[in-house]
C-alpha cells in the first residue's frame, strides 16, 4: 500500500482498465462499422469512367517505431449522372491499407497511370467517395482485431 492508502489495484488501475476497454470498443465498433460499409458500397457500384490525375506510394513511420509503411495514393475524376467528381479512394473502405514493402504498395496501384483512363466504381448512395478497386479491404478488420486485443486486455484487467 502506498502512503494515500491505494492499493495497486485501485482507482488509477481501473481508470486505465475501463479507458483500454472504451478504446477497444471503440476501434472494434469504427472498424465493423467500417468493413459493413466497404461491403456494401461494393455490393451496390456501378461503373463510371475515370481518369487518374495522380498516382505515388507515401512512407510512413507510426510513432517511435523504426519500422517504415507504405501507402499507395491516387487521386482521379470522374462524372457520375452528370456531376463532375474527384476522388482519392483506392478501396471504398475509410481505412486505407498500409503495405510493409514499397513494392507491395506499387503493386496494389500497378495498372494505374497518370493521365490514362481507368474504370472506377459509385456508390449511388455515395457518388464523391468513388474507389478504383472493385473489393473490400482488409484494414477494417485490422482495426477489429486491434480493438478486440483491447477489449480483452481492458475487461481482464478491470476484472481483476
Amino acid at each position: 500500500m502506498g502512503d494515500d492508502g491505494l492499493s495497486v489495484s485501485g482507482p488509477k488501475t481501473r481508470r486505465g482498465a475501463v479507458l483500454m476497454l472504451v478504446i477497444g470498443l471503440a476501434a472494434t465498433g469504427y472498424g465493423a462499422y467500417d468493413y459493413t460499409q466497404q461491403s456494401d458500397a461494393v455490393a451496390d457500384a456501378v461503373e463510371v469512367d475515370a481518369e487518374i490525375t495522380e498516382l505515388n506510394v507515401e512512407s510512413t513511420s507510426s510513432g517511435s517505431s523504426t519500422d517504415v509503411d507504405y501507402r499507395p495514393t491516387v487521386r482521379f475524376t470522374y462524372e457520375y449522372e452528370g456531376t463532375a467528381y474527384e476522388s482519392a479512394n483506392l478501396f471504398p473502405s475509410a481505412i486505407s491499407p498500409n503495405y510493409d514493402t514499397e513494392s507491395a504498395a506499387r503493386a496494389a496501384i500497378e495498372g494505374y497511370a497518370v493521365d490514362e483512363p481507368a474504370t472506377a466504381y459509385v456508390d449511388p448512395a455515395d457518388p464523391d467517395g468513388a474507389f478504383l478497386k472493385d473489393r473490400t479491404s482488409n484494414a477494417p478488420l485490422v482495426a477489429v482485431a486491434v480493438g478486440l486485443i483491447f477489449v480483452l486486455v481492458g475487461g481482464r484487467s478491470a476484472i481483476r
